[in-house]
C-alpha cells in the first residue's frame, strides 16, 4: 500500500505543534500500525531527519503505553484493540492518515505523540490498593469467599490497562471509567471493604485535581476502551462516592 501520512510533531511541551506530511510506500497489511511508524521513522532516520517519538512497551495489547490518536478515534479504527494490535488491512491504499497524541489537560504533551499520563499513576497511589495483615496472623486470600458474580465484575474491572484511551473519547477528558473500573476491582472483593470509603473519597479527588473533567454519559469511553470496561462501573463508583460523602458528615 502507498500511504500519505499526517503526523503530529511537537519539540517539547512549550513547542506550539504541527500536522506534517509524510509519504509511505510498499506498506504491508499484515503490518501493525506500529510496525508502520517504525518503517516511517527508519526513512526518516535514512534521510536524516528526526524520528516520530511514541510511547512503545510489549505490543501485545496488554501494557497500554501505544496512546495514539488515528483518524480521530484513540487506538484507530478497530474495536476491543490497542494500538500495537491495529493491522494496516484496516486501511487501503491510498488512504491518508492522521496521527495524533491524545488531548486533554490530564495529559500534557511531552513530545510529538508522547503525552504524559502519570496523572493515572497519582490517582491509583490516592487509594488503589489494600490493606494486608503482617501481623502473623494473617488469613489466606484464597480462604474468604467470594461470590462468583463480585468476582468476576472485580475481574473485569482489574483487566483496564490504563491506557486513557477513554479520556482521549471523551468530550470532556472525563477519567472515569478508568478510575471507576480501579474503585470496582476492590470494592466488590472482601479485601478491598477495609479502605472502601477513603478510596473512592480519594481516587475521585485526585482525579479532579489532575483536571479531568465530569463524565458527558455519551459512553464513547466504553466504546473505545480496548478492554471494554463497562459503564456500569462509573455507576458503581458513583454509589461508593454517595455512600462514602454521606458517612463523612
Amino acid at each position: 500500500m502507498k500511504l500519505t501520512l499526517k503526523v503530529w510533531r511537537q519539540k517539547s511541551a512549550n513547542d506550539k505543534g504541527r500536522l506534517e506530511t509524510y509519504q509511505l510506500d510498499n506498506v504491508s497489511e499484515h503490518m501493525s500500525f506500529l510496525e508502520m511508524m517504525d518503517v516511517l521513522n527508519e526513512q526518516l532516520i535514512a534521510e536524516g531527519q528526526e524520528p516520530v517519538a511514541f510511547d512503545h512497551d510489549c505490543r501485545e495489547g496488554i501494557c497500554g503505553m501505544c496512546s495514539m490518536y488515528i483518524n480521530g478515534e484513540p487506538h484507530g479504527p478497530d474495536r476491543g484493540v490497542t494500538t500495537c494490535q491495529l493491522h494496516m488491512r484496516k486501511f487501503n491504499d491510498g488512504d491518508t492518515i492522521y496521527v495524533e497524541p491524545f488531548r486533554a489537560k490530564g495529559f500534557p504533551i511531552i513530545k510529538d505523540l508522547v503525552v504524559d499520563r502519570s496523572a493515572f499513576d497519582r490517582i491509583q497511589h490516592a487509594g488503589g490498593f489494600i490493606s494486608v495483615n503482617t501481623s502473623g496472623n494473617t488469613q489466606d486470600a484464597n480462604a474468604i469467599p467470594v461470590p462468583k458474580d463480585d468476582a468476576d465484575k472485580a475481574f473485569d474491572a482489574a483487566t483496564c490497562i490504563g491506557c486513557g484511551a477513554c479520556v482521549a473519547a471523551c468530550k470532556n477528558a472525563s477519567a472515569m471509567l478508568f478510575v471507576s473500573a480501579k474503585v470496582s476491582q476492590f470494592a466488590l472483593l472482601p479485601q478491598g471493604k477495609v479502605e472502601a470509603k477513603q478510596r473512592v473519597l480519594n481516587m475521585v479527588e485526585q482525579m479532579d485535581k489532575e483536571g479531568f473533567g465530569n463524565c458527558t454519559n455519551t459512553g464513547a469511553c466504553e466504546v473505545e476502551c480496548p478492554k471494554g470496561i463497562s459503564l456500569e462501573n462509573i455507576a458503581r463508583m458513583n454509589r461508593e462516592y454517595l455512600k462514602a460523602s454521606l458517612s463523612a458528615e
